[in-house]
């Protein structure tokens, strides 16, 4: 099925590795544009090299997501290349796995910052071009723990959920000017490959061991959870006016079965 995203200009924040990188490749095998805005320069540009090897303009910004004023001057970048922004995708996402009473405020902070600061940061900025532009998509990677609540990712889970409540909210608001937002929520996504994966990524240092990881999916009614590919094909097919045209305002679980609602 053509999704319609030929031509079409995408931001991926946190588009350098694992999911993030999983989804930049996605875009570009639909034919679509792609700015990569990370802090890992190195794999960032990894990413993009294999993208334009797909044949698509493949652009990389160095953008510190959780600083509104580096955003804004991220989008300015993109727009001067690019001259306009159809997608946007928040990938940002970072957690420290830990019970809640083991936990202080300055973690506190760092985790509202990264999960949730993130999104406001890129939305704040590029809703009024959207918005004068003739709309577009928006896609929040979000979490099962956002869903549920996970033991031992406490304020995590509350991240994410503030990152589901606040995605309906602009979909409310932002409808009128022709722009849908949804939310992906992945499980336990893990890197398929090396190079999927960058030196400031979590995954660089798996934060869950095998042997947990294994007895976790076998929670799973499908017994296996998520690769990038998986949940990058849920967020193109969210992008797309062609094949979700209609949709907005709605969570998506990619999980094995984890959560079902």
């Amino acid at each position: 099925m053509d999704l319609g995203l030929k031509g079409k200009n995408v931001i991926i924040s946190g588009g350098a590795s694992n999911i993030g990188y999983g989804i930049t490749l996605a875009f570009a095998k639909e034919g679509a544009n792609v700015a990569i805005a990370d802090i890992d320069e190195e794999q960032a540009n990894r990413a993009a090299e294999k993208a334009r090897s797909l044949g698509v303009k493949a652009m990389v910004v160095l953008a510190d997501a959780t600083s509104h004023d580096a955003v804004a001057a991220a989008l300015k970048k993109v727009l001067g290349e690019f001259g306009k922004v159809d997608v946007l995708v928040n990938n940002v996402g970072w957690d420290r796995i830990a019970f809640f009473t083991e936990t202080n405020p300055e973690l506190w902070d760092r985790l509202l910052t990264i999960n949730f600061k993130t999104d406001l940061n890129w939305i704040s900025a590029v809703l009024p071009h959207m918005s004068q532009n003739g709309g577009g998509a928006i896609v929040n990677i979000g979490s099962d723990a956002g869903r549920l609540g996970e033991a031992r990712e406490a304020v995590y889970s509350g991240c994410k959920g503030a990152v589901i409540a606040f995605s309906k909210a602009i979909a409310r608001e932002a409808g009128r000017f022709n722009i849908r937002v949804n939310v992906v929520c992945p499980s336990l996504v893990a890197p398929e490959k090396p190079e999927e994966v960058g030196a400031k990524s979590a995954w660089k240092e798996p934060p869950v061991p095998p042997e947990v990881l294994e007895k976790a999916l076998k929670a799973y009614p499908l017994r296996k959870g998520a690769a990038p590919k998986d949940i990058a094909s849920a967020v193109v097919f969210l992008a797309s006016d062609t094949a979700a045209g209609i949709i907005t305002g709605q969570t998506l679980s990619v999980d094995g079965g984890y959560a079902m609602v």
